[in-house]
């Protein structure tokens, strides 16, 4: 199993960008299956379960397309990525209408990749009713407020910066509801086109569009008897928001194409990283919908103004990434630097360099020396914390110094690389480090843009 849990299959046919897929999620720390084509993949599904699918779209035997609707016969509730090259975009959005969970196009980087993924892995942490982290007296106010509003079937505007952990507040809710028996429907208002996202709402009958040719549900018709996050709503375009709101207030729902109404039994929460208020005096949300989605608002701290559940969120997450049996502490120190960092990217940074720190860690205590922040001397917490820079000249001499080590360290990866024509295991002996860390070094070399082999999928 992997540290996180979490088990993903890449389907490529390419051989090279087969292999760079797997090596990158692997260095962060997930258990990687993969298959050459859609025929493989499905005969690896009927051994064993994985919890994510990344294929490609275009491929030999069976096509991406082929496999993600046999999928969805077989394993309905598996989520499927979908790759696919820059000018296909329309295979993309057919894909997402056949029931792929989100898309990647061709070339991108590998941390895209990787948090896209690590979506889905906190996802999968989170479902299942398991407690959330509330040590912080903010947060255990916040829990308690949406336990007691769980109890009844009000509409939910959860409020907040990106990566304060709304949808996870958003499953706490589905999970301490009447409903926790039926399913948990979300889906990524700022993820998907207009077109796209109207069909994908409220599903469409055969021949409704080109491209349609078969009915589909739409996300309404699969949350019945359950609940429907509409993530970032306001990011829906005005026009669509208009039939949302009908939807919502007539309770049916009717599919593009379609000749006749579909009773709803949907519980409706929403998330916004946006001022709400803002955007219908801007005249970018309706005024109506805002009243309508806005019954019983929460707002949700960010990570900076709630650090009492710093470190317990590093222990989950900790904890959540370790190898069955292992124990593994923090030591003075770390915890110190990450009590003091600002955390502007919330829950989902600290995740991130938790997984980081995890790579890197060699024994059984997590150590200052494991963790990696994006922009420590910037992003320091106006408290001071001791055995932390706590002036700005410090937390630049330091970043200097950091900076000026990594400029030599690359620079050496690079020379080895070159004088080993590009192997990497002669380039990993040449350097005296095992492979996984020399890939694992790859890969930061290529995050910040030095010159080595190019993006995934060109």
């Amino acid at each position: 199993m992997s540290k996180n849990g979490l088990t993903i299959l890449v389907v490529e046919d390419d051989d090279l960008l087969r292999e760079a897929l797997c090596d990158t999620l692997t260095f962060a720390g997930y258990s990687v299956k993969f298959a050459c084509d859609g025929v493989e993949a499905l005969t690896l599904l009927h051994r064993q379960s994985v919890d994510l699918v990344v294929s490609d779209v275009q491929m030999a035997a069976m096509d991406g397309h082929a496999l993600l609707q046999n999928i969805k016969r077989t394993w309905p509730n598996l989520p499927v990525v979908m790759m696919t090259a820059f000018g296909c975009v329309e295979k993309a959005v057919e894909a997402m209408r056949d029931g792929a969970a989100d898309y990647l196009i061709k070339p991108f980087e590998a941390e895209v990749l990787i948090e896209m993924v690590s979506r889905f892995a906190i996802a999968k942490g989170d479902a299942g009713g398991a407690e959330m982290i509330a040590e912080d007296p903010k947060a255990q106010q916040i829990v308690e407020l949406a336990r007691r509003v769980a109890a009844s079937d009000a509409t939910v505007m959860l409020s907040g910066e990106s990566g304060t952990g709304k949808e996870v507040l958003a499953r706490f809710i589905h999970d301490n509801s009447a409903r926790s028996d039926g399913p948990f429907v979300a889906i990524n208002c700022a993820a998907l086109p207009e077109t796209m996202l109207e069909s994908i709402l409220f599903g469409y009958e055969k021949g409704a569009f080109t491209g349609a040719h078969q009915a589909r549900a739409g996300k309404f018709e699969q949350a019945q008897g359950g609940t429907l996050l509409l993530d970032e709503i306001s990011e829906m375009d005005v026009a669509l928001q208009a039939k949302l709101l009908r939807v919502l207030q007539e309770r049916e729902v009717e599919r593009l194409g379609g000749k006749g109404a579909i009773a709803l039994d949907v519980r409706v929460l929403a998330t916004t990283n946006r001022d709400l208020r803002g955007e219908v005096t801007a005249g970018r949300f309706r005024e109506d919908l805002f009243y309508r989605l806005n019954v019983f608002p929460i707002p949700l701290a960010p990570l900076r103004e709630r650090r009492g559940d710093i470190l317990p969120l590093v222990r989950r997450f900790v904890d959540e990434q370790s190898a069955d049996g292992q124990s593994v502490s923090l030591s003075a120190g770390a915890e110190k630097i990450l009590q003091a960092y600002a955390w502007p990217g919330n829950i989902r940074e600290l995740h991130n360099v938790v997984q980081r720190a995890m790579i890197l860690l060699s024994g059984e205590t997590l150590n200052e020396a494991d963790i990696f922040l994006e922009d420590p001397g910037s992003n320091l917490s106006v408290l001071p914390v001791a055995g932390v820079a706590e002036t700005a000249d410090e937390a630049l001499d330091g970043s200097a110094l950091e900076n000026d080590l990594r400029g030599h360290e690359q620079q050496i990866i690079v020379d080895a690389l070159k004088a080993e024509r590009g192997r990497r295991k002669e380039t990993a002996e040449r350097l005296g480090i095992s492979p996984r860390t020399l890939r694992y070094k790859l890969a930061k070399l290529r995050d910040e843009g030095i010159s080595l082999p190019g993006l995934y999928g060109t």
